[in-house]
């Protein structure tokens, strides 16, 4: 028998709305369609909705005419080659190029009268104040990782696909290389590029704030601290790579309940707890001792941050189940949450966190394809597996 739950989303206009969503292991079927003109080109060869990774292709439906340029603030090294991709985008391919205000208010962009008069065509915009979910056909980063999660902060639903060019430290999510760049837009504006669709967890914070409320006698006299007023107030976030619960400045142990689909399944005794996706299996959760899944694979890792226990090793769930987070009544402290190393708040007595599979992928377009990229990522990144390989024995050698 399947279940059904009702998840609140919250779009721009404030405005509480439902989505039914259907209760599997497997998860939720993604979104296939990426901003205004973006969709994933269907294999009628798959029996799932899940489809095999060397196969997912991207295409348009129509023409792309704009794209999301994001860069780096205030890198010195990113600033050339930001001006020669923004020219090209305008002058050559003719797309309407969409930049963050605060990126062009940087003293080496502004100051450059050659370059202004490519800005004046650029349409501007300021996060948390402005909605560009539809207007932006594709986006293209350049810096680190830090960007590829920085555009999908700032689409809480569809996200238009998104080409990652390593320029930053890391760069295991941004597999181009800038040299070619010219070859490779164009690639990708012609339909011609795999993508590998990045599930991210939908994050419901549920605060409850306690109020003082005054009450009058019958004689008219105001009393005070008689009655608590309840009220709660819910959040959302879209998370690519993890939920990170800590103990924040406390010197105490973290002592939150961890509950799978309403049942409680332990109690984190130490340092803290990290929720992740298969994207974020190889950030946070792989320093904390977790395994490294790849982003194909339906799937939410729980890894403990220092535990007080020789036994609590990190456990990967179906993407399906719904996890809440609440501090255990006796607990010393409280404690406190980030969402991708942002947007960090405290958390108290009564306050939860309800974590789900989204419905909204990060569809990040590839450089190969999604397993090739990802084996690339993790040799020449994190230097997985290397070890001076062992001599050849010899049959003089078998005698001793």
């Amino acid at each position: 028998q399947t279940k059904c739950r009702n998840l609140y989303l919250s779009p721009g206009d404030g405005q509480k709305w439902s989505r039914l969503r259907t209760q599997s292991l497997h998860g939720p079927s993604p979104v296939t369609t990426f901003g205004p003109k973006a969709c994933m080109l269907q294999n009628p060869h798959a029996v799932m909705h899940i489809q095999d990774p060397a196969s997912q292709r991207l295409t348009w439906n129509k023409p792309p005419k704009s794209v999301l340029v994001i860069k780096k603030i205030r890198d010195a090294s990113l600033l050339q080659p930001f001006k020669e991709l923004c020219t090209f985008l305008t002058e050559v391919k003719n797309l309407m190029v969409y930049v963050e205000k605060k990126v062009l208010d940087d003293p080496a962009i502004s100051g450059d009268e050659v370059f202004a008069a490519i800005t004046k065509k650029f349409c501007t915009f300021r996060e948390d104040l402005d909605d560009i979910s539809n207007r932006v056909d594709f986006i293209i980063c350049l810096g680190g990782d830090g960007t590829l999660l920085y555009a999908s902060s700032l689409f809480q639903e569809s996200v238009p696909p998104v080409m990652a060019f390593h320029l930053g430290s890391l760069g295991f999510l941004t597999p181009f290389k800038f040299d070619t760049y010219q070859s490779q837009v164009t690639q990708i504006i012609e339909g011609n590029a795999a993508i590998v669709l990045r599930s991210r967890l939908q994050v419901r914070v549920l605060k409850d704030n306690w109020e003082k409320k005054d009450t009058v006698d019958e004689k008219g006299i105001i009393l005070t601290n008689k009655d608590l007023e309840t009220s709660h107030k819910a959040m959302q976030h879209q998370v690519l790579n993890e939920v990170v619960v800590d103990r924040g400045p406390s010197s105490y142990l973290s002592n939150v309940d961890l509950f799978l689909d309403g049942h409680l399944i332990t109690t984190v005794q130490g340092d803290g707890l990290i929720v992740s996706t298969p994207t974020g299996s190889t950030a946070y959760a792989v320093a904390a001792g977790a395994s490294m899944i790849h982003p194909n694979v339906p799937a939410i890792m729980i890894t403990p941050i220092c535990p007080h226990s020789l036994s609590f090793r990190p456990i990967v769930v179906p993407a399906g189940v719904e996890l809440q987070i609440k501090l255990s009544p006796d607990a010393r402290n409280t404690a406190w949450v980030s969402f991708d190393g942002r947007k960090r708040q405290e958390i108290c007595h009564g306050d939860s966190i309800t974590i789900t599979t989204s419905c909204f992928p990060v569809p990040s377009i590839c450089f190969r394809d999604p397993v090739n990229d990802w084996f690339e990522s993790l040799a020449t990144c994190l230097h997985w597996n290397v070890r001076k390989k062992q001599n050849y024995l010899s049959s003089e050698d078998e005698e001793f």
